[in-house]
């Protein structure tokens, strides 16, 4: 878990947790998360799922993750950029080549293919006016607002195949990544790796599944310790319900702002 100098308003719960198929093959958790609260209710997630068929794919998205964020955390102007779309989105790009150079020097440092490395990457800034988000690759960001409307702030990237899709090492990635903006009152935050999709979403008119979020969201509403709430958060992305219905590497990130 990673915390900062805690703003009281936002309350953040966030889990990875190993896929019972990756369990059964003695492989590591892929997913990585990382989140942290700047000044001014500023709240920074990302969320990566290293690829399964990439010999180093967690490294990759511990990299990518931890990489974003602190890029992120270290511009002293974002109390502008924030307030200015054109920046925010530059910002945003600005991070996802930080996180793929990051990649890169890894990959030359350790002698590596950067394939091995390979992962996707969710990068989410967000207040409570505010919430923008970058893509690349599968998994999900959602927003809930003061009117309890829930918005899929980005869709997962799929390719030609089942479960292939674009990776933060390809060629093409930063070209095809996804920004969206919203500008509206902010009370909650969802973001989630492609092992949740198909519980989260209706992929058929690509919108959140409400019975999935909203019990969620009601819950980090009423996070105080946040190492209790990961244990909580754990158990249940570990329960029999969630298993039975994937075998993937799961990690949840959730956000609640409130008065």
């Amino acid at each position: 878990m990673n915390s900062s100098k805690q703003v009281a308003q936002w309350r953040v719960a966030a889990a990875s947790v190993c896929g019972t198929s990756h369990i059964k093959n003695d492989q590591l958790c892929q997913d990585a998360h990382h989140w942290h609260v700047l000044p001014n209710n500023v709240l920074l997630i990302a969320v990566a799922d290293g690829a399964g068929c990439a010999n180093l794919g967690k490294v990759g998205a511990v990299i990518a993750t931890q990489t974003a964020i602190e890029y992120i955390s270290q511009r002293k102007d974002i109390a502008t950029i924030i307030t200015d779309d054109i920046l925010l989105r530059e910002l945003l790009h600005e991070a996802m080549i930080n996180a793929k150079t990051a990649l890169e020097k890894e990959a030359q440092a350790g002698k590596y293919e950067l394939s091995d490395l390979a992962t996707t990457l969710i990068i989410v800034v967000a207040t409570p006016k505010l919430a923008a988000v970058a893509q690349i690759g599968d998994g999900l960001a959602v927003s809930r607002d003061s009117t309890g409307k829930l918005q899929a702030l980005t869709i997962p990237h799929r390719g030609e195949y089942v479960n292939e899709t674009i990776f933060l090492t390809s060629c093409e990635a930063v070209t095809t990544t996804q920004l969206q903006i919203l500008r509206h009152n902010i009370v909650n935050i969802g973001v989630l790796t492609d092992g949740l999709q198909m519980l989260a979403l209706n992929m058929l008119v690509q919108e959140p599944h409400q019975p999935f979020f909203l019990p969620l969201f009601d819950f980090v509403a009423k996070v105080k310790d946040h190492r209790l709430a990961k244990e909580q958060l754990t158990s249940f992305l570990s329960s029999r319900k969630i298993i039975e219905r994937t075998d993937d590497d799961l990690t949840l990130v959730l956000a609640a702002f409130s008065n």
